[in-house]
């Protein structure tokens, strides 16, 4: 029976390097990209233009799909690094995920896999390792993003009790090749190596390759049953080692590391510069409570039921910079 793979969000950073790794495959691939995004036009690959908020766009994506076994990866979603939750995010993110998982009962997918993210996982103290969860709240995470991924996740949760065949990864901070500057860790470094990021600041996060989480979702779709979750980490890196990578790799200024108090203070001003400019800016209240927050993801159950061993950041970043030179990576 001919397998088809839909992924939502094709045209982001993980949807298109999971696009990359199904190409390798002998498989039908179709892509859901944004009414307003470019794909990355890879051969073999049907593209449907629509948005998960309307559920009616996305019915093409499961047009003639008779005697085919169908398989869902859902990495549709707004990114944002502000604290509150915003209409549309709360829109794309958990409604837009509502109309998708209807289509997918409706059409009798075989199988479902939503990426979620660590942030939708309640963070302890800062002492403790965070595993892998089975009840998840808005209530009990900090920030617009995670409160949406986290109803988003316990929405996909609730669904399995109801019968659906789906499973849950829940991807670190992403880094690696293959991104259109959307990647906002991307950004930093493009942003370091161009002379334009004004300043480093304490703390640091778990940071993980886009391929590694790329591999972990299709194992986790390949092995995992019905309501398991997997924590696709790696371990944490300072802002000011990673930079330091880019630097021995590249060159680059030394920046000052602003205390975490200073860049708090400073914080308001930066964002209501950016405004003005019409830029993202990279530090946000909320981006640098995740600097200083509880990071301590253990991925021993991807690992061990799902062989992923995530790659030392330094090969990551090495890539991340070829790409974005133009130079080819290996495959």
């Amino acid at each position: 029976m001919k397998k088809v793979f839909i992924v939502t969000g094709a045209s982001g950073h993980l949807g298109n390097t999971l696009i990359r790794f199904l190409k390798q495959k002998d498989v039908e691939i179709r892509g859901l990209i944004f009414t307003k995004e470019k794909s990355h036009d890879f051969d073999g690959v049907d593209y449907v233009k629509g948005d998960v908020r309307d559920k009616e766009s996305l019915r093409p994506l499961f047009k003639n799909i008779q005697r085919k076994e169908v398989y869902v990866i859902h990495t549709a979603g707004l990114i944002d690094i502000s604290n509150d939750v915003s209409p549309i995010m709360y829109d794309v993110n958990v409604n837009g995920t509502k109309n998708l998982i209807a289509l997918c009962k409706e059409y009798k997918v075989k199988k479902v896999l939503y990426v979620s993210s660590v942030h939708a996982i309640p963070e302890k103290d800062k002492e403790s390792l965070i595993v892998e969860v089975n009840k998840f709240s808005p209530n009990d995470v900090v920030g617009g993003y995670a409160k949406t991924k986290a109803e988003a996740t316990q929405f996909i949760l609730d669904e399995v009790r109801d019968g659906l065949n789906a499973v849950i990864v829940h991807p670190s901070g992403i880094l690696g090749p293959y991104d259109n500057i959307g990647n906002h860790l991307v950004q930093m470094l493009v942003d370091y190596m161009n002379g334009k990021l004004p300043l480093c600041v304490e703390g640091g996060y778990d940071f993980v390759d886009v391929r590694d989480v790329a591999y972990g979702c299709l194992k986790a779709l390949e092995k995992g049953k019905a309501g398991d979750c997997y924590i696709l980490s790696n371990r944490h890196y300072e802002i000011k080692e990673v930079l330091n990578i880019v630097k021995n790799y590249v060159g680059g200024k030394n920046l000052f590391v602003f205390p975490m108090w200073l860049a708090k203070f400073f914080a308001p001003l930066i964002q209501a510069y950016a405004k003005k400019r019409n830029e993202r800016p990279l530090y946000t209240e909320y981006s640098l409570y995740t600097l200083q927050s509880n990071d301590k993801f253990s991925h021993q159950k991807a690992t061990k039921e799902l062989e992923y061993f995530p790659r030392d950041l330094s090969e990551t970043i090495k890539d991340t910079i070829d790409w974005y030179k133009g130079d080819k990576l290996p495959k």
